[in-house]
């Protein structure tokens, strides 16, 4: 079979052959028939062809039938088509014709409902069996004949059953001067009517009624009422043929026209008894009632595209009579009018004399003489051709049964040879009989066309069930390759049966095949561009390698799989890449299926022409027109697949478009692509259902995340092609990088992938997804590699919003299908943050502090995610519930941060608790610098008495060495005492003072933790080991004096402790709180007050005040001493006898100074006085009271004898 068939679009000739991309095709059927014998005949053409049954009869102009058997093709061979071998060659009788032409074969008429073959041959039938061609019916013949045919098109002319039980079928004959209706049989052939219609040559039939034509005009008839209704002339320049839509009878009887001959050979003739049968009174079924006569007005639009108001028309007149004028026609009677009765044949030939009197004034044109052509597309319509010269465009008129125009009308670029309709038409009723046609109409007209200085000669195509001006109407130009073409018009036929017609190319592009995206590119290859370009991610692919060869090959199927695979992909393919056809054409010798352009072919020929390149070179990718391949898209979105072979070819296009598109963009600078190229490409891509993987395959960086699996990727050959077409031109460069590179990945291409993957994602779970696993572990390693390639330009810190970072955490938060391969993947990365997310996902909270770990440690946190990282790791540890990890991390947290370790194991809420001395052991053994934190919460907060002693050591150890290594910090404790007592009052306490004057030092902090222990503000100083802690600080006393005050207070020497904060540290405030306190807590709490049962009695109190009065009166600084000993004799002054007081004031000292003291005394003094007079009082009147109430109770009582 050839393949340069050409086709092209009407009015755009080409200069090369295009690509096949119009409705109908050619197929090659049969070539080089055998016209001759001795192979002599040049002359010689084929005249007709007919195919039934894998039978193919052609005749010749040599008079001569050639049967073709059909071979089938060795089912071995794909790529083998069906042969024939040339069964007979049969020379048909006939009459001598009476001129010497002799037109050869004219009809081949097959009636397989009888098993019969009429043979129309120079002007004579003669009739044979099939599918052999014996002759039959002894030596009847029809002649002198100018045609045989007008089957009932209602009936299936391929079925051998019986219509209505009726062993015959019935014929049309047309001879010089009558058409006769004969009914063939599988005995004999028999005349059954005769119809008065003289000259016709063509006519097709519908029933009863049947549309023929002469050389000069059309008519309908009615077959069985034998009535006639005149139609239009042929040629619009015909004026000769008036009185259209007068009904007429048609009945009448002649001579016969079938005879027997005792010698065909001699011609010599016999005929057969005429049977002639009246016609009908009734025209009511035929004509509806009314009156269908109609005038025939000129046309005065040559486009023959708008719908005549009026059936007939008056001719056009020819250029060269331009400017005669015609006389003008009465108009036709109302339609409403009642029908008149028939008329009888002298009055017909008394109108015709008179209508034609006039006309011979006024010279006339010779007559033009066109072929008629009768179609019938529909069960209700036929399709009549008209024109006014065979070199000027012909118009195509649709008339019902009834002889109405039914649609408008059709033009043809020039007046046809040959038409043919094909399918059933958009919105017609399928019948019985056009049930398996497709649903769109077109019209096949074989015609020449002047291209340059040479008349070619082909098909012009169009739709002719839509209306004028729809994009549908397209006309589209088919004629044979340019080895075949000849000067004389190609035959074209509907063949009474059909045949399938394969498509190989249809088979290979739909086909499903194995991708091998390694194939042409190994994986070290890709290794190796990836080492190069990213250095990041040469860590991890060794382990992708290992991964591939893991998951193809240990279960990897048996090569019999695969070719099992192979040839039942070829077998259904196949099947898909089969048309049904009953059209052939024909010129020179060679024959043609004309096909139905499968969809896939003819739509990959319009995706092939937007290369812009010559040839599918891959750098033809950059160069497509993306507008025309969008433009085809839209062409078929929202169109639905009717069978099984259109669902397969959209889907087979949507991927095929939409993988180029993708590869345009790929081999295209950023700036040339828009939002629209990629959202179409992903829409197409999405509905074509293409395999990700091989979208993947052709982005370098993606193409290693494949997974092929032991099934390995199955895609449509078209698409397979492309795809590897392109992935071979990414050839490495010196450098090993491919031709497109990182930069190609623009930020849109990115995000294309990105929405292209997460689609693909929202399948999981799907059944009708095959190899689902390796699909979604190849997609999701990809997605994770695209979505780190967006989030390098996002801001430091946490995902905000709608961005590529909150796009990846949700990706790993929901979990992967590749969780090793996304391992590698993030760390190649450095997305450390991201990885401990993945593991969260999968509830491995050890790899999840591991990994933290490394990143608190490193401090490699580029991206910011990871703030507070110890404070999340202590988080963390506390909603989990591995105890040896809580431990394992909580040490490790500890060690690092002492502070925050510690609350790991503190915390209340935490899913694994530890006791305390469980706690003190395990810090000790791991993280000893963080014993004393602990310590310190379970004293501070959790109040546990017990560690008193052990915290304590623990800061005298960290103060008494710092004292001892560094006398600095001895000088600095010596300078703070020195400033403090520099300071004047008002002024705050000592241990105020170092709180606000704090050094950020470890020592320094724990003593102040000291203080606040050794002062008791827990409540617990009692418990404590007080002569151990003396012992420890005994060097150190200078230096510690808050701490031997404490310590003093505890042993009850407030004599000493007085002392020292009054001469020592100059804390008159803490001394006075001291002697309030009774000495056993100078750090009392900042807020709230002590139990009253925990301070001193009042003559404790006033001890101790005596205490503090002597040493305020031995202060230095007599300013001070009157000072401070004014005040304190004024605010405290009830705590002091005035006679005790006054003996210790010096005797120098003016009484003003206490005044206040001694006011205050004497005020108590009268106060104490007044309280006494009242209480005697009031214990006077209360035994009044008492004495009162005895003697009532007595008076009450009454005198008693005692005896």
């Amino acid at each position: 079979m050839r393949s340069s068939d050409e086709e092209e679009r009407v009015g755009s000739p080409p200069a090369q052959p295009a690509p096949e991309t119009g409705p109908f095709v050619l197929r090659s059927l049969l070539e080089d028939v055998p016209l001759s014998a001795d192979g002599d005949g040049h002359d010689i053409q084929i005249t007709c062809v007919e195919f039934l049954d894998q039978n193919l009869y052609v005749g010749t102009s040599a008079s001569e039938l050639l049967h073709f058997v059909q071979i089938p093709p060795d089912p071995d061979d794909e790529a083998a088509q069906p042969s024939y071998i040339l069964a007979s060659r049969l020379l048909p009788a006939y009459h001598e014709p009476s001129s010497s032409t002799r037109p050869g074969i004219q009809q081949i008429l097959l009636l397989p409902q009888v098993n019969k073959a009429c043979i129309l041959c120079n002007s004579t039938v003669t009739f044979y069996s099939l599918p052999e061609l014996s002759p039959v019916f002894g030596t009847q013949q029809i002649r002198p004949c100018n045609w045989i045919g007008g089957i009932d098109l209602n009936t299936d002319l391929t079925s051998r059953a019986r219509r209505d039980g009726a062993s015959f079928v019935t014929v049309l004959v047309s001879l010089n001067k009558k058409m006769r209706v004969i009914k063939i049989g599988e005995e004999d052939a028999r005349p059954h009517k005769i119809i008065d219609f003289a000259g016709s040559t063509i006519s097709v039939r519908r029933e009863s009624f049947a549309c023929v034509a002469n050389t000069r005009s059309y008519a309908l008839l009615d077959v069985e009422r034998l009535l006639k209704i005149p139609l239009f002339p042929i040629s619009s320049l015909d004026d000769s043929q008036g009185g259209g839509g007068r009904v007429e009878d048609i009945s009448g009887s002649g001579t016969g026209g079938i005879s027997r001959s005792t010698s065909s050979a001699q011609g010599q003739y016999s005929g057969l008894d005429d049977r002639g049968h009246g016609r009908s009174t009734s025209l009511g079924a035929f004509i509806s009632g009314g009156s269908r006569r109609h005038s025939y007005a000129r046309s005065t639009d040559q486009t023959g595209r708008e719908t005549p108001d009026r059936l007939f028309r008056e001719s056009s007149p020819a250029p060269a009579v331009a400017s005669i004028t015609q006389p003008s026609r009465e108009p036709s009677p109302a339609t409403n009018k009642a029908l008149p009765p028939p008329p009888d044949e002298s009055s017909v030939d008394s109108s015709a004399s008179i209508a034609a009197a006039p006309r011979a004034q006024t010279p006339v044109p010779p007559p033009v003489y066109l072929k008629p052509h009768i179609t019938s597309p529909t069960p209700q319509e036929f399709l009549l051709v008209t024109g006014t010269g065979k070199e000027d465009p012909g118009v195509g008129m649709f008339v019902s049964l009834e002889g109405e125009v039914t649609r408008p009308t059709l033009e043809f670029g020039i007046y046809p040879e040959e038409i043919v309709v094909v399918g059933r038409g958009v919105g017609v009723e399928p019948t019985a009989t056009s049930m398996d046609q497709d649903e769109e109409g077109f019209v096949l007209a074989s015609m020449g066309r002047t291209i340059g200085d040479e008349v070619r000669h082909g098909l012009e195509i169009q739709r002719w069930d839509m209306n004028p001006g729809e994009s549908a109407m397209e006309k589209f130009w088919l004629e044979p390759p340019e080895w075949a073409r000849g000067p004389k018009p190609i035959g074209i036929r509907s063949i009474i049966g059909t045949n399938k017609v394969a498509f190989p190319e249809v088979t290979e592009r739909l086909r499903l095949k194995r991708f091998q995206p390694f194939a042409t590119r190994s994986i070290d290859a890709s290794t190796l561009s990836l080492k190069n370009l990213d250095s990041r991610t040469a860590s991890s692919l060794e382990r992708v390698s290992g991964e591939r060869e893991l998951f193809e090959n240990t279960d990897s199927l048996s090569k019999e799989w695969e070719n099992q695979r192979n040839v039942e992909e070829q077998k259904f393919a196949q099947r898909l890449g089969e048309a049904q056809t009953g059209v052939v054409v024909w010129s020179g010798k060679t024959v043609w299926w004309v096909a139905r352009n499968p969809l896939a072919l003819q739509l990959d020929a319009v995706i092939t022409s937007t290369m812009k390149s010559e040839g599918l070179a891959p750098t033809a990718y950059g160069s497509v027109d993306r507008q025309k391949l969008i433009e085809l898209l839209n062409s078929l979105r929202g169109r639905e697949a009717k069978t099984e072979t259109e669902f397969v070819s959209l889907g087979y296009l949507k991927q095929r478009v939409g993988l180029i598109i993708l590869m345009s963009i790929l081999n295209s600078e950023p700036e040339d692509c828009s939002i629209s190229d990629y959202n179409v490409c992903e829409e197409a891509l999405l509905d074509g259902s293409l395999d990700p993987r091989v979208v993947l395959s052709v982005v370098p960086y993606l193409r290693h995340e494949i997974i092929e699996g032991s099934t390995g990727i199955w895609v449509h050959g078209g698409v397979r092609d492309d795809a590897y077409r392109f992935i071979g031109s990414m050839r490495p460069d010196s450098a090993g990088s491919e031709s497109i590179n990182e930069s190609r990945l623009s930020a849109d291409v990115l995000r294309f992938l990105k929405r292209f993957l997460s689609a693909w994602r929202k399948k999981k779970g799907f059944g009708s997804i095959g190899n689902e696993q390796e699909i979604f572990r190849s997609i999701d390693a990809s997605l994770l590699f695209v979505l780190l390639q967006l989030d390098k330009s996002s801001p430091p810190g946490h995902a905000r919003g709608k961005s590529a970072r909150a796009d990846l955490y949700d990706l790993v938060d929901h979990g992967v299908d590749c969780f090793e391969r996304a391992v590698s993947i993030l760390e190649s990365h450095n997305r450390l943050y991201v990885l401990s997310r993945l593991y969260q996902s999968r509830k491995m909270a050890g790899d999840v502090l591991r990994t933290w770990r490394r990143i608190v440690e490193s401090g490699a946190d580029e991206t910011g995610e990871f703030r507070d990282g110890e404070q999340r790791v202590r988080e963390y540890l506390t909603k989990i519930r591995n105890g040896a990890v809580v431990k394992e991390y909580g040490v490790w947290l500890a060690a690092r941060n002492p502070r925050l370790g510690v609350q790991v194991f503190a915390e209340d809420r935490s899913q694994v608790k530890f006791e305390p001395s469980q706690v003190v052991q395990i810090l000790r053994e791991g993280a000893p610098g963080s014993v004393k934190e602990y310590l310190e919460y379970l004293v501070f907060t959790k109040n546990h008495a017990e560690y008193i002693n052990e915290l304590i050591a623990y800061y005298l150890d960290i103060v008494t060495t710092k004292l001892e290594e560094s006398p600095e910090a001895r000088s600095s404790l010596a300078m703070t005492y020195e400033s403090y007592r520099a300071l004047r009052p008002p002024k705050p306490t000592y241990r105020q003072f170092i709180t606000d004057n704090t050094i950020d030092e470890e020592w320094w902090h724990s003593r102040l933790r000291l203080l606040q222990l050794l002062g008791g503000s827990q409540g617990s100083a009692s418990r404590y080991d007080v002569a151990s802690i003396l012992e420890r600080i005994a060097p150190y006393t200078n230096e510690l004096v808050p701490e031997v005050i404490i310590l003093d207070g505890r042993q009850s020497r407030h004599e000493e402790a007085l002392r020292l904060l009054t001469h020592g540290l100059g804390d008159y405030d803490t001394a006075i709180n001291y002697c309030l306190l009774g000495g056993s807590s100078i750090y009392h709490p900042i807020s709230g007050t002590m139990a009253r049962e925990k301070l001193p009695s009042r003559e404790e109190q006033a001890k101790l005040f005596d205490h503090l009065l002597s040493e305020f009166l031995r202060i230095e600084d007599i300013s001070n001493r009157v000072e401070q000993t004014s005040s304190l004799l004024e605010r405290f002054g009830g705590w002091f006898e005035v006679g005790h007081v006054l003996s210790l004031i010096p005797e120098t000292w003016s009484v003003e100074l206490v005044s206040g003291f001694l006011v205050s005394a004497l005020r108590r003094i009268v106060r104490e006085r007044h309280e006494t007079m009242v209480a005697k009082a009031l214990s006077g009147a209360e035994n009044l009271q008492v004495t009162a109430s005895l003697i009532g109770e007595i008076d009450k009582a009454g005198p008693s004898v005692e005896t």
